[in-house]
């Protein structure tokens, strides 16, 4: 089918195609499939929170190197980001993912047969490519198939695969450290994402291609089928919409990202996934064991706090997930920007003053919480639909660089600014959850229950 022969859509059809889709059992298994890289995504970075101690002992590091261990995953995202998009226009998003489970399971097993430190570092970083690369294909894939009612549920099934692998990474850690594995214990807690990593690959076999990416091909026929399959109303009408957007956007220039008419979108993009890491939470995931350890915990109660803190980030997530697209995303992060700044400045004073450690457990609970309510549930979202069609992979992989560059400086230096003073990397944190609160209040637009298509004019006005 040539997009010649499709016809401009008169105005009831454009109207149409804003209508909820139909709920399919291929859309359902769509999103469950792409948001499974999600779960790995947790999984891989947040295992490694129970192997630090035994790492450190097996190869001799001290905190700068154990930051160089924990960060090295990281360092690998912003190559699987920068590539990520490239990747997801030249080849489509869905098959693009195949090639990141691929990259998750030769980490997963290459990290648990590490013969060195250099050996465990580029096993690391072959498992961040394939994190910083399935978190920029997964929510675009997400977002181009969900009806716009539903896709902050739908791409938040994303975020909340995330916590749900942060949850399991520590819940396995915990289980095998009753084992009484030994010298072996690290090494078992490093292949248990070989698992779910194989199930992934295995099941991108069976979803669609992405509808807008097919359109983008040119492939307008297989556009068509996908929509049928993922529940649309009137497919025919929502390719005329599709196409005439695609058309309008490459008439403008706007298949270009670094252009005037996208500055709103890359400063959201970038200035969201900044302050998810400003936040602190990866520091606090990362280094979980290690906060409760300086706060005087054992090894044992150590690794129960941060299975409670793991439940309770699943369980704000997925109360999030159920009113992103009734009370709208900036009203989330407004909420969660106080309750982060309160928790944080809370862990602050515990570390300065050494008093009431008893605390810290809740007051980590409380910012989880206030984190995964907002921001967590928001930013994979919001990177993914502020963006037009025609550079949607190119803007989601700028947010996605944005987020693992300071993610990985943060937690490489977190060891040590923790070693010399417990206090200050929290009131940092604490200092930028006001300064975010001020951002989204001014500047962020709501962008809830607008198609994709609309996005573009949303940007342009705000208001």
């Amino acid at each position: 089918m040539d997009s010649s022969a499709v016809e401009h859509p008169s105005a009831p059809q454009q109207r149409q195609t804003r209508l909820p889709s139909r709920i399919t059992l291929v859309l359902i298994g769509a999103t469950l499939t792409a948001a499974l890289g999600g779960l790995l995504f947790g999984f891989d970075t947040a295992v490694i929170a129970g192997t630090t101690q035994a790492l450190m002992q097996v190869f001799h590091l001290t905190p700068a190197t154990l930051g160089v261990t924990v960060s090295s995953a990281l360092w690998g995202t912003i190559l699987g980001a920068l590539f990520a998009g490239y990747s997801g226009e030249r080849w489509g998003r869905r098959d693009s993912l195949r090639l990141m489970a691929a990259l998750y399971l030769i980490s997963s097993i290459g990290c648990a047969l590490s013969w060195s430190w250099s050996s465990l570092l580029v096993f690391r970083i072959v498992g961040g490519i394939g994190i910083g690369g399935s978190s920029v294909l997964g929510p675009i894939y997400i977002a181009e198939i969900a009806p716009a009612t539903l896709r902050g549920r739908l791409v938040g099934f994303f975020q909340f695969n995330i916590v749900v692998g942060i949850l399991l990474a520590y819940f396995s850690n915990y289980i095998v450290s009753t084992q009484h594995l030994g010298a072996a214990e690290w090494r078992w807690q490093l292949s248990i994402p070989a698992l779910p990593s194989a199930l992934f690959l295995v099941l991108l076999f069976m979803i669609v291609r992405s509808p807008r990416w097919l359109v983008e091909a040119n492939r307008l026929e297989e556009a068509r089928a996908a929509l049928e399959k993922i529940g649309g109303t009137d497919p025919a009408a929502e390719l005329i919409y599709i196409v005439e957007s695609v058309k309008t956007e490459r008439q403008s220039a706007t298949g270009r990202l670094f252009t005037k008419a996208n500055r709103l979108p890359m400063f959201l993009a970038v200035s969201v996934a900044l302050f998810s890491q400003f936040s602190g939470i990866n520091a606090v995931l990362y280094y979980m064991n290690d906060i409760f350890g300086m706060a005087g915990y054992s090894k044992s109660s150590s690794g129960l706090q941060t299975v409670a803190v793991g439940a309770t980030n699943l369980l704000f997530t997925a109360l999030a997930m159920c009113v992103i697209d009734k009370i709208g995303r900036k009203a989330l992060l407004l909420i969660g920007s106080v309750g982060m700044a309160c928790t944080l400045a809370g862990v602050a004073a515990i570390f300065a003053t050494h008093h009431h450690q008893a605390w810290l457990v809740w007051l980590l609970i409380a910012f989880c919480a206030s984190f995964s309510f907002s921001l967590g549930a928001v930013v994979w979202v919001y990177i993914s639909e502020v963006f037009p069609n025609g550079v949607r992979a190119q803007g989601q992989s700028l947010g996605s660089l944005a987020h693992w560059a300071m993610n990985a400086i943060i937690s490489g230096v977190f060891p040590m600014f923790a070693a010399h003073s417990g206090a200050s990397p929290f009131v940092f944190f604490a200092g930028m959850m006001v300064v975010q609160f001020l951002v989204v209040l001014f500047i962020y637009p709501e962008t809830k229950n607008v198609s994709l298509e609309d996005m573009r004019l949303r940007m342009e006005s705000p208001a």
